[in-house]
Parts: C-alpha cells; structure tokens; sequence
C-alpha cells in the first residue's frame, strides 16, 4: 500500500492505532495523518520508547494488519 492510500484511508486505522498505543491522543492522530515517521515520532514521545523499539513494536502491529503496510 503506498502513502497516498494510506492517508487516504487513515480514518479507518485510526481506531486500530489507538487499541494498540493508548497513550495517542486524537491530535496525535490528526498530526499523524498516515505518515509513518510521524507514527514512529509519537510513538516515541508518549510511549517513552527508543527508536528501535518503535521501530519494532510498529513493524510488528504492521504485520498484523496487512492493509496498513507501505509497499
């Protein structure tokens, strides 16, 4: 799924998003807008987490949610 798909489809996997990292607020979300390095920013920033465990923790919430992923 390319960036454009996903920003346009970024309604729907907001809901997915915050089941998994609660700590994301709407605005957070809103900032976010289906761009993935700021996904990974945030997430660093609320959740307290490292690069590589962002990194990690996304590439793993993006495995199970196929539509999500960047081709």
């Amino acid at each position: 799924m390319n960036e454009d798909r996903i920003e346009g489809n970024w309604k729907q996997f907001k809901g997915k998003v915050k089941e998994q990292w609660g700590k994301l607020t709407d605005d957070d979300l809103d900032v976010i807008a289906g761009k993935r390095d700021q996904l990974l920013g945030k997430l660093q920033e609320r959740h307290g987490l490292a690069r590589d465990a962002a990194e990690e923790q996304l590439k793993g919430w993006e495995q199970r949610n196929p539509d999500f992923r960047y081709d």
